[in-house]
């Protein structure tokens, strides 16, 4: 899993992982290692189909800490009551992959084994992840099935198109693995941010001088990706202005890439007055190169050094600020070297900002193509920390914490 997408905030929360019986029951391997990553507790449980394909000690091995077999004489169970074991001890239910047969006994609240019965005892989120053969997915009773469980309120990953183990083509492969473990995390976390639309711009942008050369800098996008995510799993609506190159983000998330400063500007301008929090966390270049040309520049041009013309772009966070209304909350990113407490003091003021995350670069674990950040966080009613070097991800999770008592105040 992508490490933006790995908050480590989790500790205390416990999912139950149901598999049945397909090939692509090995995929859920690697999610439930990325659970336990993020310091989610996982129990399991397999189907007779699904345990022809993953076996319970290879779940044991990733640190699932109780694998469920059978409804009765079942020497792994931690107690007798393992049919409702998720109901007692579970936040969360994910059955991936769920085949036809567990569809159907879950649409149909059967309970004549071990997975659909306690399914069917869960009160808490469940979501199903499908897999199987194209013409078993559009078969008429699946379909019915399908839309039953919908209506129901479970949530439904469709599956994805391409070949399957038969060699058949077609809608029915497991969705993305990584839109599992995401939907695992999101039915764990506070909907605290639900019903919010939020805005982040995240990335570098590139000002070109010529069709070969641009002006830049090293964000990766990061930081920004881990706020996306962050807000998408505490229930928020998203919009991600993106510079190039920034990671995959969450199913769901409304993504618009650009290139430029002007491109990031017109794209996130487009969207701030409908949204309640913005987040400016991209690392756009304050110049651009006066252009060259449609032509590639030649050094054989000219034997002497040459200058080139800068002219200055717009300042986005500065715009916010100026059109911001009531209602709307504006938090800024400032990348500096040095003096972060004054310079996010100054920048707050300067940007008509809520809120001003500095962030330190040129040392290492913070800043440019880090995966961590030390970061300096100030706000209008003069809450002030600086914080240690955490994961982004962590730090991503932290600003939205602190952010909360702001949004209410604006609602």
């Amino acid at each position: 899993m992508l490490d933006h997408f790995m908050p480590p905030v989790f500790l205390g929360k416990r999912l139950h992982l149901g598999l049945s019986g397909s090939i692509a029951a090995y995929k859920m391997l690697d999610v439930l290692r990325a659970w336990r990553r993020c310091e989610v507790a996982v129990t399991a449980t397999l189907t007779q189909a699904g345990a022809r394909f993953v076996t319970p000690l290879s779940l044991e091995a990733l640190g699932a800490d109780a694998v469920f077999t059978a409804m009765f004489d079942d020497s792994r169970a931690p107690d007798a009551f393992g049919h409702l074991h998720p109901l007692h001890t579970a936040q969360a239910m994910v059955i991936a992959p769920a085949s036809a047969t567990t569809l159907a006994r879950l649409a149909h609240g059967l309970a004549d084994e071990i997975l659909s019965c306690q399914a069917l005892a869960f009160q808490g989120p469940l979501i199903l992840a499908p897999a199987m053969n194209p013409a078993m997915w559009h078969a008429p009773a699946t379909q019915a099935n399908w839309r039953t469980l919908q209506e129901r309120g479970c949530i439904c990953l469709e599956p994805d198109d391409g070949g399957t183990a038969c060699g058949d083509e077609g809608r029915g492969r497991l969705c993305r693995a990584e839109h599992i473990f995401l939907h695992g995390l999101k039915a764990l976390s506070s909907q605290d941010l639900a019903g919010l639309t939020v805005l982040v711009t995240l990335g570098p942008t590139r000002e070109y001088f010529d069709p070969a050369r641009f002006w830049s800098n090293p964000s990766t996008g990061l930081m920004g990706a881990s706020l996306v995510a962050a807000a998408w799993m505490r229930g928020a609506m998203v919009h991600a202005v993106c510079g190039p190159g920034v990671p995959a983000l969450p199913p769901g998330v409304v993504r618009h890439d650009v290139v430029s400063a002007q491109d990031m500007h017109e794209a996130a301008m487009a969207v701030y007055p409908r949204v309640q929090l913005a987040i400016c966390s991209a690392a756009v270049a304050d110049f651009a190169p006066v252009p060259y040309g449609p032509r590639k520049f030649k050094k054989e041009s000219s034997t002497e050094p040459f200058t080139v013309s800068f002219t200055r772009n717009p300042d986005i966070l500065r715009t916010m600020g100026q059109e911001k209304q009531p209602g709307q909350v504006l938090v800024g990113f400032a990348a500096e070297t040095d003096d972060l407490d004054r310079n996010a003091q100054d920048k707050l003021i300067r940007k008509n900002a809520d809120v001003l995350v500095a962030n330190r670069i040129g040392v290492e674990e913070s800043g440019f193509a880090s995966a961590t950040n030390a970061v300096y966080v100030v706000d209008r009613q003069g809450r002030a920390e600086l914080w240690p070097t955490l994961p982004k991800p962590e730090v991503a999770w932290r600003l939205l914490d602190w952010l909360l008592p702001e949004l209410h105040r604006s609602a």
